[in-house]
């Protein structure tokens, strides 16, 4: 991914949710140079990965591919330091665009669709291969009601619907095409995408950035290269 590509998804991303009445942190928008004067007292936003998220999967991000930020999360590795047990993002997904098949081994989580398109989530419990488990039924809870779902089936949250997808379920979903972008909201435990996902067949979850321009916006990733403590 070019870093004039990421620098425009953010720059649009924060536009339309700023436009639909929600209001970012001022981390989201710090330049690099804001990055460079991070204090010891701040370091709890790059310690739990707080702050921008992307990947394309190594292909075409409107085809495949999410945005996201993170407000707040713990930390696998430290809580001691950081003991909080949960962890709040937002998660833009374009009309039309896929995440593909994964699952987490720890993590629990409820994706609300807070507004704009429709979202479909097509889903599979895992084996103990940690394959598709093409017989059982999938058991999940959509607005706090029960629901089962044969091997391979599908949902569809409308703006203002949510659902629990529980560790070892595995999910992928679309912005249906003709409604327009979905703008998610996850409310989970304490995540760390760097060790808690299984992509079916995906790779390249943490894009390569070409720098063919400068940065405007850091991802989490960024971090190590512009912060020290």
């Amino acid at each position: 991914m070019k870093r004039s590509e990421l620098n425009k998804i953010i720059r649009d991303c924060i536009e339309l949710v700023e436009r639909r009445g929600l209001c970012f942190p001022e981390f989201a928008k710090w330049s690099p140079e804001r990055w460079r004067e991070l204090k010891e007292e701040e370091r709890e936003i790059v310690d739990n990965m707080l702050g921008w998220d992307i990947s394309d999967f190594g292909g075409n991000f409107k085809e495949t591919g999410l945005l996201i930020f993170t407000f707040r999360n713990g930390n696998f590795k430290h809580k001691d330091l950081y003991p909080k047990p949960y962890a709040e993002k937002l998660l833009l997904v374009g009309d039309g665009q896929k995440l593909p098949f994964h699952f987490h081994w720890s993590k629990m989580e409820d994706i609300i669709n807070r507004g704009g398109g429709d979202l479909e989530i097509t889903v599979y419990n895992s084996d103990e291969n940690e394959d598709f488990d093409t017989v059982s039924d999938v058991m999940l809870t959509v607005d706090g009601k029960k629901v089962t779902v044969p091997a391979g089936g599908k949902i569809t949250l409308k703006p203002g619907a949510s659902v629990t997808l529980l560790p070892g379920q595995y999910h992928q979903w679309v912005g249906v095409p003709g409604t327009g972008p979905v703008m998610l909201f996850e409310v989970s435990s304490t995540n760390d995408d760097t060790v808690d996902n299984r992509f079916h067949s995906a790779k390249n979850r943490i894009p390569e950035i070409e720098e063919d321009e400068p940065a405007e916006y850091l991802i989490f990733n960024d971090y190590k290269d512009y912060v020290v403590f």
